[in-house]
């Protein structure tokens, strides 16, 4: 087990390393010049490649590029092309209202799928069944836009219950944070409440018939216990994954929600980063939401051992 982990860690490094490559290229390789954005339209060339000089755009791609690369080993992200601050300390500023937005929308989403699921199973021979279907797809294939704008409409104009712009700190005021945040987790959370529901449901229907169930029931067990303590334990393994896949989802899917929502979170903090065409900053950024989606699918991949006792690691 120890030896399949230090493996899974040493794992992350190759895969930061390509990601960062392709993420360093794609953004140097869209047309814009931050020092021409910085200085304005009415700045003279002499002045924008005497700014080029200062923040070191004037050096080949490679060089700027391993530049970035060694100072990312020693825990710096780089400095702020915009602002002339930390990455680090941006996106540390930052990563507090989109985490609470994550916690909020995997709570709504788990808090609603799970009992559905298992609800559904239940009642697998009427006429619910296909009604989940047809609504768990209904809800995996609406637009988070769409939704979000709809919401925001209804709830923030029509029907002014919840604020639709903004965020409060949860150190400042609980019921205002969570108030502030109910709507976009409501976004979030409605396409993976369908995901997770349908996934848990189909693995749970492949286990209701086997025979560990059958005598289960044929020593007069209920049927209840047996959905909670065989059928539902069982089809814990293949929703894990979708639950960790979700999670680190969620992370990329604030990026629409924050902006509509105006939260200012590390979505928010992307976008605006890549209409200053500050390059740290959305370097920075997708290498943390890259590192949190390894790191998820590394702690999904040690669960296994626990969830199921005959998954054993070499």
């Amino acid at each position: 087990m120890l030896r399949y982990t230090l493996r899974r860690l040493l794992a992350i490094i190759p895969v930061l390393l390509i990601v960062s490559i392709i993420v360093f290229m794609i953004v140097h390789l869209t047309p814009g010049n931050p020092a021409y954005l910085i200085l304005g339209e009415d700045s003279s060339p002499e002045a924008i490649e005497q700014l080029e000089q200062q923040l070191g755009l004037d050096k080949p791609k490679v060089a700027q590029y391993f530049d970035w690369l060694g100072s990312i080993f020693t825990g710096d992200l780089g400095q702020s092309i915009y602002s002339e601050e930390p990455v680090t300390q941006i996106i540390s500023e930052r990563i507090g209202p989109t985490f609470s937005l994550m916690v909020i929308s995997m709570l709504l989403t788990l808090l609603v799928a799970i009992p559905t699921a298992i609800f559904i199973v239940w009642k697998r021979n009427t006429m619910l069944d296909p009604l989940f279907l047809s609504g768990s797809l209904l809800g995996t294939s609406i637009p988070e836009f769409w939704l979000a704008l709809l919401l925001v409409l209804v709830f923030g104009v029509t029907i002014p219950i919840f604020p639709v712009a903004g965020y409060i700190s949860i150190s400042e005021s609980l019921m205002d944070w969570l108030h502030h945040l109910i709507l976009p987790g409501i976004v979030l959370a409605a396409v993976e409440i369908g995901l997770i529901a349908r996934m848990l449901r189909d693995s749970m229907l492949e286990s209701v018939n086997q025979d560990y169930t059958k005598t289960a029931r044929g020593k007069g067990v209920k049927e209840s216990t047996v959905l909670m303590k065989h059928v539902f334990s069982n089809a814990l393994i293949p929703t894990t994954t979708v639950i960790g896949v979700t999670i680190a989802g969620l992370l990329g899917g604030t990026v629409i929600i924050e902006t509509i929502f105006t939260i200012p979170g590390v979505g928010q903090l992307l976008i605006d980063s890549i209409h200053r065409r500050d390059y740290p900053v959305i370097q920075g950024v997708v290498l943390v939401i890259a590192f949190v989606y390894v790191l998820i699918n590394l702690i999904v991949d040690l669960l296994y051992a626990f969830l199921d006792p005959r998954i054993r690691y070499d």
